[in-house]
């Protein structure tokens, strides 16, 4: 037929092939061939339909695709590539099947089901100028898309390609396209993560008691040495949050983690828990425990007995037995214990003093209840250095007795060990006992960061200046999520400090500020190593700062910190006074 006009049409034209195909070819072969079309048939096809797209062709690594909205086909391609970031997270990079994604709009010529034309020819050579994982697009693309679609494009400029009379001028997608979190390696020994339990019991009163229990079997299950535990700051930055266990391996850095949930009604308490690979996903094990609100202890036990069995069949009873912490007599004290271990975790004036009274009345009960008199001493030693209650000979001693009592009332408790020790320490009570029962704590309990933070504090007040920074690098090992992680940064900073190492005491510092820019300490810290260094402008600053986050503060005051050498002193008053703290 003479003449006779080709069809041609405006359309959003994406083609994506598989990158380093080749290669994943010679080291794979059967893999590689069934790995993309596995991703195909429950990934891309099915987001290609969402979208309204039309398959137009595929190759053995690419495919070739037409949609009748160019921001629909930008959204599809969006939408595949996090999805694949997500799928290759656990998956080694030698073996990643990764897309890259060049998107046109332009002028086709339809010739039965399939497409020719320049429009075809620019996307196939954006798709060649993506990174793997990435997607590349035509100005005439970031035009239309770039009010519509909450994305980011980075310029690229004019572009030479391959059979393209005219230079093409290219945007990339920024990376954001690709949004993964951190995986952390798995350590070389079995490791779990606890989550927070469901409080079940519809009365938002009894959060704490599901709280307690979690975090009376993370201590259980931290004691055992050959297990590695995530601690407590760091399972519970999941809390009131849906979670893709595998997501939580992933973030955390463990194999297992164990959920459930704690129902308490009346007299009686139901505990479930379900022990799941964080690497499959599967679950390994699953069970509920019943029993009366007087069994509770055995209840907890017989829960870490299952797991900790899981991990290891071969453990001993007698293993099971030391990571058993001591009970109070009175169920009522461990109530009001537990709340006050909540009403701890957050440093205000308001809720310390809250935690104080509910520990008061927990040692009211029992006087020999080790955890509770050793969380007292620290609440009240806090209360002294923040300003909220007098530093005066009544409130140290009465910090310095609590945490006395706590030594004397159970010294296989790692955790009261730990902060009894810290308390000892920093009002100078009694150094050589701080320092046997914080090492005492480590040894008990090596895999616990609340115990490792309070020992590395210990130590660097005892003068150990190294081991404090072994033990503070080891406690943000154990929770590389932990909240508390400026209090780890800032007892480096403190180590290196009295060591004279100022440039590293400022970088740790600055660490601790990025992570709590609020705590007063860093900034002291921060101006006494600066002025050592010279910089006297910038240590000046610092202590502008602290003064702005506490108003009261002298050389005085400063010298009251429990340093044991008196050259570690020297050089925190020498520092603060250059930096322009007054007398």
């Amino acid at each position: 037929m003479p003449n006779e006009r080709a069809e041609r049409r405006l359309t959003a034209i994406l083609a994506a092939d598989v990158a380093g195909y080749s290669r994943l070819m010679g080291t794979d072969e059967e893999g590689t061939l069934a790995r993309p079309k596995a991703h195909r048939r429950e990934l891309v096809d099915l987001k290609i339909a969402e979208h309204r797209g039309r398959i137009v062709k595929t190759t053995g690594d690419g495919i070739l695709v037409e949609f009748p909205s160019v921001v629909d086909a930008v959204r599809c391609a969006v939408d595949v590539q996090r999805a694949m970031a997500e799928r290759n997270a656990e998956v080694p990079s030698d073996r990643r099947i990764e897309f890259r994604v060049g998107i046109n709009l332009g002028d086709i010529i339809i010739d039965g089901d399939d497409i020719y034309g320049d429009g075809v020819n620019v996307a196939a050579r954006l798709e060649g100028l993506a990174e793997p994982g990435g997607l590349c697009i035509s100005r005439k693309v970031r035009d239309e898309v770039r009010d519509k679609l909450d994305l980011a494009f980075e310029d690229m400029g004019e572009q030479e390609v391959k059979n393209i009379a005219r230079p093409v001028r290219v945007f990339r997608i920024a990376a954001p396209v690709i949004v993964q979190k951190p995986t952390l390696a798995l350590p070389d020994k079995p490791s779990i993560a606890v989550l927070p339990f469901e409080n079940m019991s519809g009365d938002p009163e009894q959060e704490y008691f599901a709280d307690g229990i979690v975090e009376d079997i993370i201590t259980a299950l931290s004691r055992v040495h050959w297990l590695f535990v995530i601690a407590r700051n760091s399972s519970f930055t999941y809390k009131g949050k849906a979670v893709d266990v595998k997501q939580v391996g992933r973030e955390l850095g463990v194999r297992y983690v164990l959920e459930g949930s704690v129902r308490k009604a009346s007299n009686r308490v139901r505990i479930t828990g379900q022990l799941v690979d964080a690497t499959t996903g599967a679950h390994v094990w699953a069970d509920h425990f019943d029993g009366a609100l007087d069994d509770i202890f055995d209840l907890q036990d017989r829960v870490t007995a299952s797991v900790v069995g899981i991990i290891e069949p071969k453990l001993r009873q007698a293993e099971t037995e030391r990571s058993k912490r001591k009970r109070p007599e009175s169920l009522d004290a461990y109530d009001a214990f537990l709340r006050g271990l909540a009403h701890q975790h957050v440093i205000t004036e308001a809720s310390l003093a809250q935690a104080f009274e509910f520990l008061k009345t927990a040692i009211s009960i029992d006087p020999a209840y080790a955890p509770a008199l050793a969380l007292a001493a620290l609440c009240k030693g806090r209360q002294c250095v923040y300003g909220w209650v007098p530093w005066s000979e009544p409130e140290v001693q009465e910090a310095v007795r609590l945490a006395r009592a706590a030594v004397e009332a159970d010294r296989d408790d790692p955790v009261a060990l730990a902060h009894s020790s810290r308390v000892l320490a920093h009002f100078g009570a009694d150094y050589d006992l701080a320092i046997n029962v914080a090492e005492r704590a480590a040894i008990l309990n090596p895999n616990s960061a609340e115990v490792r933070g309070s020992v590395g504090m210990t130590t660097v007040l005892c003068g150990l200046v190294d081991d404090g920074i072994r033990h503070a690098k080891e406690a943000m090992k154990l929770s590389p999520l932990d909240p508390d992680t400026y209090l780890f940064c800032n007892i480096i900073a403190l180590a290196h400090l009295f060591a004279e190492r100022f440039g590293d005491a400022v970088s740790w510092c600055e660490r601790a500020i990025n992570e709590n820019p609020n705590f007063i300490t860093p900034y002291r810290v921060l101006a006494a190593s600066l002025a050592h260094l010279g910089r006297l402008d910038e240590a000046r600053t610092a202590i502008r700062k602290a003064f702005s986050l506490q108003p009261n503060q002298t050389l005085e005051r400063a010298a009251r910190a429990g340093y044991r050498k008196p050259e570690h002193m020297a050089i925190w008053l020498d520092g603060l006074r250059k930096a322009g703290l007054p007398e």
